[in-house]
């Protein structure tokens, strides 16, 4: 099967990613390293295998390649793919959901590690030369907590929650479990607004749908201590933005650790990228990208393709 790759620059950086399991499960195998949208139909001519992790694959996109069987994408989220067009057209698509599961949980981590010891305050201070003219040993200007027997709160309890849950436990942490709507039963689940007073850690891990935009909104963050914080490492769309950046303005929460944002890149600026939020740190998307993780999204499409091709389901989303 012939195959093209429309935009390897968002898994590989500088040739980083080997491409071997693609080239072996395909005849031909072009790749690009990005396509803005009127270059689509040109790269992905002929192909019979059309990978994407962010390219959008509209239904005009799909009625003008008849060639094409599947579609890979490159990630877990397929909301840049029309599910129902690829279905009307017999068009088979393929995700890889988890393999970026440890990479995640460990960016969780290093958020919420560097907020909670302060890290970029006394490294602030440092620059500064506050240590050598301070009158003792150390510097006691940041509070410290320890995350033993502080409650970790976790929205979306899937494969990346379940391995953030293990790592708040190993800290000694007492995990807690949102309930996913209303209609969820679970006695083990508590429902968001009981939820949200309880955490000292807030770690979102759900996809963005209609029912999840603005999860976390003016109120939702009003319910939470001042001195929780606020993990995002899922979706930008998650979280309103201008709320978050009032609440850590006004010190009613004790900081946020960002690895999403509602438009990516912030071509058009966002409320959280201003520089004088206090304990606040942006990082741009990367919490999934481990190389690990970016060579396994190689190797689990490989198989998807493999498995297509002898009339196998393997992660088919349509």
């Amino acid at each position: 099967m012939k195959g093209a790759f429309l935009d390897l620059d968002t898994v590989s950086h500088a040739g980083d990613i080997k491409l071997r399991p693609l080239e072996k499960v395909l005849s031909v195998l072009r790749v690009f390293g990005s396509t803005s949208p009127d270059k689509i139909l040109e790269h992905a001519a002929e192909a019979e295998v059309l990978i994407s992790n962010k390219v959008r694959i509209s239904a005009d996109v799909l009625k003008q390649l008849p060639a094409l069987k599947l579609v890979c994408v490159a990630a877990t989220g397929v909301n840049h793919v029309d599910l129902a067009a690829a279905w009307d057209r017999k068009i088979g698509v393929c995700n890889v959901p988890a393999y970026s599961s440890h990479s995640v949980a460990q960016h969780v981590f290093a958020l919420l590690l560097a907020l909670n010891q302060h890290l970029k305050g006394y490294e602030a201070l440092l620059q500064q030369g506050a240590w050598k003219r301070a009158p003792q040993f150390t510097m006691l200007d940041f509070p410290i907590r320890e995350l033993r027997d502080k409650t970790f709160g976790i929205v979306g309890l899937g494969d990346i929650g379940r391995s953030v849950a293990r790592i708040a436990a190993a800290f000694g942490m007492k995990v807690l479990v949102a309930k996913r709507n209303k209609e969820d039963t679970r006695p083990d689940r508590v429902a968001l607004h009981e939820f949200l007073p309880q955490v000292d850690v807030l770690s979102l891990h759900v996809p963005l749908l209609p029912e999840t935009r603005g999860l976390i909104g003016p109120n939702e963050l009003t319910l939470l201590k001042p001195e929780a914080f606020l993990i995002n490492t899922a979706r930008g769309g998650l979280v309103d933005e201008m709320a978050l950046a009032a609440m850590l303005r006004a010190g009613r929460l004790a900081g946020a650790g960002i690895d999403v944002l509602s438009e990516e890149p912030p071509a058009h600026g966002n409320p959280l990228l201003d520089p004088t939020i206090p304990n606040l740190i942006v990082t741009p998307h990367v919490a999934w990208a481990s190389h690990e993780s970016r060579q396994r999204v190689i190797h689990e499409m490989a198989l998807n393709i493999s498995a297509f091709q002898v009339g196998e389901t393997r992660n088919r989303v349509a």
